[in-house]
């Protein structure tokens, strides 16, 4: 039986996708960017760092600092968002459900520490959570494996012990890298035949509530 599981956060616990997108709409158009959006489909699932060195011009990047301009992108991405949000339908009862099982839960995103708190905070989600681990305390994001190894070295167990939930291409191959013992991806990012056909995940769904089979997704 699996002993844990971790979260991605974005288009995973919340369903945000349309906010970030709304967000980079408005952060892009203060520095003159146009071109942001196709690049932006490239990069879900990654650091605000690799983000910002593939949308923003190297220019403005010199001028402000990364930094700076992530934490700008994501105080406006939590001012927009935060009178709509809302958990992934199904979310609040299988964290009931885990924690009866004697399931820990960890968050693993690559957002930082700041959206991570504003998420669990605003969802009322938080007590299920034993651990945050965020984009801002590792040195590397997804796709890279850091993330989920951290994760679950913090709960004290083994990635292949884990369940790993992903809604997006790099996470689902920093949850393989890592060595999870499962991966669930979640439709709500990509459509599900790209989850299925492009990444190792299994099971895909729409939203936790086809999780009807707790036994099943939690069995070695």
């Amino acid at each position: 039986m699996k002993k844990a599981a971790l979260f991605d956060m974005d288009g995973t616990l919340v369903d945000n996708t349309s906010a970030h997108i709304r967000a980079f709409e408005i952060f892009c158009a203060r520095y003159g960017v146009r071109d942001w959006q196709q690049r932006l489909s490239q990069a879900y699932g990654m650091g605000n760092d690799d983000i910002m060195r593939l949308i923003m011009p190297r220019e403005v990047i010199q001028a402000k600092g990364i930094a700076a301009l992530s934490e700008e992108k994501e105080a406006i991405y939590r001012e927009i968002y935060a009178p709509e949000i809302r958990p992934v339908e199904g979310l609040v009862g299988l964290l009931e459900r885990l924690h009866k099982a004697g399931v820990r839960c960890a968050v693993g995103s690559s957002g930082c520490r700041a959206n991570v708190d504003f998420v669990l905070e605003k969802c009322g989600i938080g007590q299920w959570f034993e651990a945050r681990i965020s984009g801002d305390r590792v040195s590397r994001c997804k796709p890279d494996p850091e993330i989920y190894l951290t994760a679950a070295a913090a709960l004290g167990v083994e990635p292949t012990d884990c369940v790993v939930f992903e809604d997006a291409k790099a996470g689902i191959e920093a949850a393989r890298r890592a060595g999870a013992g499962r991966i669930v991806a979640l439709a709500t990012t990509l459509p599900r035949e790209v989850l299925e056909q492009q990444t190792p995940a299994d099971p895909v769904i729409d939203t936790f509530a086809d999780l009807t089979d707790l036994d099943a997704l939690l069995a070695d």
